[in-house]
């Protein structure tokens, strides 16, 4: 992972003055972090097995979710759904989802605020959720994503439903931040390991992976991101090299324009958000896999496309939204921008006060639909001490 420390300063010297910026990512976190932390120390587990799908295909252990642009078909309602291009149903089964994201809420809370403060009653919060997750044999989720973003009358399930876990990375980035504790029981820590390992081998041997990995567009992207972090986890240094390779030679020459912005995004019927998420997504990705000898941040193709450029295409658009020269989302165009990962992470590597400024000045947005599109919720997780 990117070791940019948590400290950032940097002085700018004028014609008559000398001024320092300082940057401190703890100093501006903590109290937002200990609360939510604080908030999170009482609360119970809840999996997948706390709610049963009706129209899943699976067992209780299997997580299951419905494609959010299928509806209902007014000509049939007792036929297959039709499609809405970046419209959600509202009458999609999602509590397996609402339940991922509440375990990556509370396990983001705690890891951080253990990482800043090693108190370690912040483990003994989150090891219940942990091991109701992947350990308890009654309550665990099973290491696939066979029912995911299923369709009545036409798929019980599919590969671009794997961006569903999503929300898992920033559990493994909180297993990685308490993982030499003493207070972790060293068995339960293996086998918890050994399911992100499993669920790490299903993405990228089962068909629904490969088809994710080469749909092409942001789902790529986290198809990787996932790869990345997980192998992360599990000190997985063949996967962690081939997500190199595969950032370098097919998700940045192969998605990215010469200009800077994401063509497939753009075409979409939310052109702004998934280009923001699709951005967050690749600088998260080169957040993980760089390393001081092959700094993916400094990569560039043959053709100039570069994590750099992208940064550069939108950063004018985060700060004055109504410049966009695409048309404007049909759906949560007033919730964006947040505090975008990009943002922070170029801003710390390129040393670029522009980007951290406008990240202090944003905020995160608690919509459902932005939060289930937030790869970034605790910062410090991702930046090494």
């Amino acid at each position: 992972m990117n070791k940019k420390i948590f400290l950032f300063s940097f002085i700018l010297i004028g014609f008559c003055c000398k001024k320092t910026n300082t940057f401190n990512l703890i100093d501006l976190e903590k109290d937002t972090i200990l609360t939510k932390a604080t908030s999170s120390l009482n609360k119970n587990p809840i999996t997948v097995t706390s709610y049963i799908a009706e129209r899943s295909a699976g067992s209780k252990h299997d997580f299951y979710s419905e494609g959010d642009y299928w509806w209902p078909n007014p000509n049939d309602k007792e036929g297959a759904y039709i499609r809405k291009d970046g419209l959600s149903n509202p009458g999609n089964f999602i509590a397996h989802r609402k339940a991922m994201i509440r375990l990556c809420e509370i396990s983001g809370n705690l890891a951080s605020a253990y990482k800043i403060t090693k108190d370690e009653k912040y483990i003994t919060a989150l090891l219940p959720h942990l091991n109701a997750w992947f350990v308890n044999d009654s309550t665990k989720m099973n290491p696939s994503l066979l029912y995911a973003q299923a369709i009545k009358g036409k798929v019980t399930g599919r590969g671009i439903g794997i961006i569903d876990t999503l929300h898992l990375i920033e559990v493994a980035l909180g297993i990685k931040a308490i993982e030499n504790s003493t207070t972790i029981n060293k068995s339960e820590l293996f086998i918890i390991k050994k399911w992100f390992s499993d669920y790490l081998n299903w993405l990228i041997t089962h068909p629904f992976g490969k088809k994710e990995k080469n749909n092409g567009n942001n789902h790529s992207t986290c198809w990787a991101l996932q790869v990345a972090a997980f192998a992360y986890l599990v000190d997985n240094k063949i996967q962690l090299k081939k997500c190199q390779d595969f950032y370098k030679n097919t998700l940045l020459p192969d998605q990215m324009a010469t200009d800077g912005s994401f063509p497939k995004e753009t075409a979409r019927t939310k052109p702004y958000g998934y280009s923001l998420f699709n951005l967050d997504a690749m600088v998260s990705l080169c957040q993980i896999l760089s390393k001081d000898d092959d700094n993916l941040y400094n990569y560039k193709t043959k053709d100039g496309k570069s994590i750099q450029l992208g940064m550069e295409f939108l950063y004018p658009y985060i700060k004055n939204k109504k410049d966009w020269k695409f048309q404007k989302d049909v759906m949560y165009w007033n919730n964006w921008p947040i505090k975008q990962a990009s943002l922070l992470f170029i801003g710390l590597e390129s040393n670029d006060q522009r980007y951290l400024d406008l990240w202090k000045t944003l905020s995160y947005n608690n919509t459902p639909e932005i939060i289930r599109n937030t790869i970034v919720k605790n910062p410090v997780l991702w930046i090494s001490n």
